[in-house]
């Protein structure tokens, strides 16, 4: 009974369900027609596999645990039929699914009726429940449509969004490439408008081999790809700009260095001066060579970089190193030798002076010169891919040769000697300078043989012009030379080649010098000569020789033209004071020249192979001091024959006489007072000679009266006369105790003995003739033996008259 109220109770339930998936069924179908027709239709393989799905939705229907799940099973397979177009085997799977259904409902309800009906309100409930569902299903359903369809347009949108945005984010990695790549190149050219150019060069480099491969696909790449050799060329110009810069500070500091290259080379000078003053041994060594080199190592001098003076090589490097970069290191060689060269023609001014007072004008040449060669040198010892010694010394000759053209066109108007000592020193100094650099300064080493040339000719015109202005032979007093004090008789003693007799503890003043004023104011005039020679040589002068050669020419010349020649023109002088002094200073410069040739032999250059030195002016003043010699004997004679013609002899006098004729005293007066006067100072030799001549004229005149031809008699006493004559000369000769000298008046006095002898027939007889009277002349003997005669007469009136008419006549 339980069981037969259940079927029906079943049968209810079943019928109701029936009725209602009947309902739903019916309403589905409306929703998936409707959807059908927005589907295309699909294939019979599309619609097997619809009908296996449908029967899956199906059995998971009839699965579902409650009465509303089924709707969630089917909410989601209506989609996908709906989407794979196979919705109308869904269909055909539920209307066959609701004829099955509704059969066995209907079975079911013909047995249990009131279950059926009871069912079918159940149903009808049911049914409005499904009418409130499907309202729901069709509100859910357009609102999924609805969801769907912004969900497409969303997920489209989506799309297109993300193809933009992609689009977007490759734009913006480009803009940001670009923006770096256009950064790059705006910092190249801000570093260079900081002359940052090696930086600058640096970015360029990594902008166009970095960076620009990433962004190649873009036209700015191509556009910065064709400016990168116009910015190259930029930066290379740029820095070759600062480098112009850097040439032309260095031209303006150029003067400065190299005057602290000269003053720091003379202090080199004074500093070796010094150690030599303390060590003699080191005079041996110059400038520049090893030992002074290592001896000065404690005052070593940057002269490039210093407290007075910095010289930056930077620019130098920075230019050298970014053309390396471009690969242009032969163009910049090029263009930097070029640089230098035209700096080099602008250096060298078109003419210069030697006459300013201070030196300026040469010396601003010669500074601006080792300046500018100094750099250069301590350019490639810097950089020596830069510059090659052959470079740098073709450089440095050709400014030496400009530099020596333009200071030789300025020789012309210099007329002082000291000009060109201040010339040499300088340019000795510069050499000097240049050879602690390296540098050859031959050119200047042959300039000065041009320069001494000119020194040496200037010279000789000063003491020439110093001669004949002061006129220190022409105006001197031809007399010994007085000394009142030892001051003044040391100073004679050191400017002059005199060598006085007694030592100069003994010597009392005041007192007298042989020679007169004029000897040792040429000795100082000499000396000064010689002095002013050698200073040209005192420094980087390596033509010892040629400096010997010239002054002793020149030596030779100033004291045979301008003393010797002068001296013997004075000799024409009739005062024999003036001529024995002329022939003392003779005496003492023909010394002098001896003293004057070991001088220069002493000072000559050890590299001299002549060892003696023999100057043409002491042959010259020895000839000459003969000739004064001559002179003497000529005034001597000459005054001789003077008082010899002045006598008075009677040779038919009537008395013999009381004393010796007036003449022979005077004669005798005159011989002895320049014996103790004007020939004192001469030396004993010449003055024994002189006596010797003067003595042997005297006889000779003498001799030679009573030899006249108008003297045709002569009477004992005229002989007696000429007798006392003979008589007191030799008396006068035998007082001066020089016996050789006696030996004049031999034949005088033998032949006034022949003249006094009782037995003249001796005179013919050869043996006794050799015996008595060897002397007499075996002509002039006769001829006075036969103007004898024994007989005196005493004149008369007419006689004595006659006799002092030929006396008047005479005198």
């Amino acid at each position: 009974m339980a069981r037969a109220q259940a079927i029906p109770e079943q049968a209810k339930s079943w019928r109701l369900i029936g009725t209602a998936i009947t309902i739903t069924l019916f309403r589905v179908s409306l929703i998936l027609t409707t959807v059908q027709d927005d589907q295309p239709h699909c294939g019979g393989a599309e619609a097997k596999m619809a009908s296996l799905n449908g029967s899956g939705v199906l059995n998971q229907i009839i699965i579902s645990p409650s009465d509303t799940d089924y709707l969630d099973q089917l909410i989601p397979s209506i989609r996908e039929h709906s989407i794979g177009n196979r919705t109308p085997q869904l269909l055909q799977s539920l209307a066959r699914f609701a004829s099955d259904k509704e059969a066995e409902i209907e079975s079911i309800c013909n047995t249990n009726h009131q279950d059926f009906v009871s069912s079918v309100n159940s149903l009808l409930r049911i049914r409005e429940g499904t009418v409130s569902l499907t309202t729901e299903i069709l509100d859910l359903n357009q609102s999924i449509q609805t969801s769907t369809e912004r969900l497409a347009e969303q997920k489209k949108a989506l799309v297109e969004s993300r193809s933009h945005r992609q689009n977007i984010d490759e734009t913006s990695r480009a803009i940001r490439d670009c923006l770096e790549v256009l950064r790059l190149a705006n910092q190249v050219h801000d570093l260079l408008a900081k002359k940052n150019h090696y930086a600058a060069l640096r970015a360029l480099e990594e902008l166009q081999n970095v960076h620009l491969k990433g962004v190649t696909q873009y036209k700015i790449a191509e556009m910065i790809q064709r400016s990168v050799p116009a910015t190259q060329r930029a930066i290379a110009e740029a820095v070759m700009s600062d480098l112009n810069t850097w040439l032309y500070r260095i031209r303006e500091m150029s003067p400065f260095l190299g005057e602290l290259a000269l003053f720091h080379t003379d202090q080199r000078k004074s500093r070796l001066k010094e150690r030599a003053d303390k060590i003699p041994f080191l005079e041996n060594f110059s400038l520049n060579s090893a030992i002074e080199l290592v001896a000065d190592e404690g005052e070593e001098y940057d002269l490039l970089q210093n407290e007075d003076l910095q010289v930056p090589f930077a620019p130098l490097f920075e230019c050298l190193h970014i053309h390396q970069s471009l690969g242009q290191m032969d163009k910049f060689r090029i263009e930097y030798a070029n640089t230098r060269r035209r700096q080099k023609d602008l250096l060298l001014p078109a003419s210069v002076t030697l006459v300013d007072e201070d030196g300026a004008s040469l010396h601003n040449l010669l500074e601006e010169m080792a300046g500018f060669a100094i750099v250069e040198r301590a350019t490639m010892k810097r950089v020596p891919d830069l510059r090659s010694p052959v470079e740098i010394d073709e450089l440095w000759d050709s400014s030496c040769q400009a530099a020596v053209g333009v200071i030789s066109k300025a020789l012309h108007e210099v007329d002082n000697a000291e000009s060109i000592l201040k010339t040499k020193n300088l340019i000795a100094l510069f050499m000097q300078t240049m050879n602690t650099w390296g540098f050859s300064v031959r050119v200047f080493d042959d300039f000065l043989l041009k320069l001494f040339s000119k020194y040496a000719e200037l010279l000789k015109k000063r003491f020439s012009d110093d001669f004949q202005e002061f006129k220190i032979v022409s105006t001197d007093d031809y007399m010994p030379m007085p000394i009142q004090t030892p001051e003044e008789y040391e100073k004679v003693l050191n400017v002059s080649w005199y060598i006085p007799e007694k030592p100069r503890e003994e010597q009392s003043f005041p007192c007298i010098l042989p020679f007169s004023r004029m000897y040792p104011l040429c000795c100082i005039d000499i000396r000064n000569f010689l002095n002013q020679f050698y200073f040209f040589a005192n420094d980087e002068f390596s033509h010892p020789n040629v400096i010997d050669e010239t002054l002793k020419d020149a030596l030779d010349d100033l004291l045979c033209r301008k003393v010797c020649d002068t001296l013997v023109e004075r000799l024409s002088s009739q005062y024999l004071g003036q001529i024995v002094q002329i022939l003392i200073n003779l005496e003492h410069f023909e010394s002098a020249c001896h003293e004057l040739e070991l001088l220069l032999a002493a000072a000559r250059s050890q590299n001299s192979t002549s060892t003696s030195i023999a100057l043409r002016a002491t042959e010259k003043f020895k000839n000459n001091k003969k000739a004064a010699e001559k002179r003497i004997f000529e005034v001597v004679n000459s005054k001789i024959d003077d008082l010899v013609e002045t006598a008075e002899y009677e040779w038919m006098a009537p008395h013999p006489p009381s004393e010796p004729s007036n003449y022979m005293q005077t004669l005798t007066r005159f011989l002895s007072n320049i014996m103790n006067s004007t020939l004192l100072g001469l030396p004993t030799e010449i003055k024994e000679l002189i006596y010797f001549d003067a003595l042997s004229h005297a006889a000779n005149m003498i001799l030679a009266q009573p030899l006249a031809p108008e003297v045709k008699t002569i009477n004992p006493n005229g002989v007696a006369a000429l007798a006392k004559d003979v008589e007191y000369l030799a008396q006068f000769v035998d007082s001066l105790n020089v016996p050789i000298l006696r030996e004049n008046l031999d034949e005088l006095q033998q032949t006034v003995q022949l003249m006094q002898a009782e037995n003249a027939d001796e005179f013919y007889d050869i043996s006794t003739r050799n015996k008595k009277y060897g002397r007499v002349d075996a002509m002039q003997g006769p001829i006075l033996l036969e103007k004898l005669t024994r007989t005196v007469q005493v004149p008369s009136k007419v006689d004595k008259f006659v006799n002092l008419s030929s006396r008047f006549k005479k005198t």
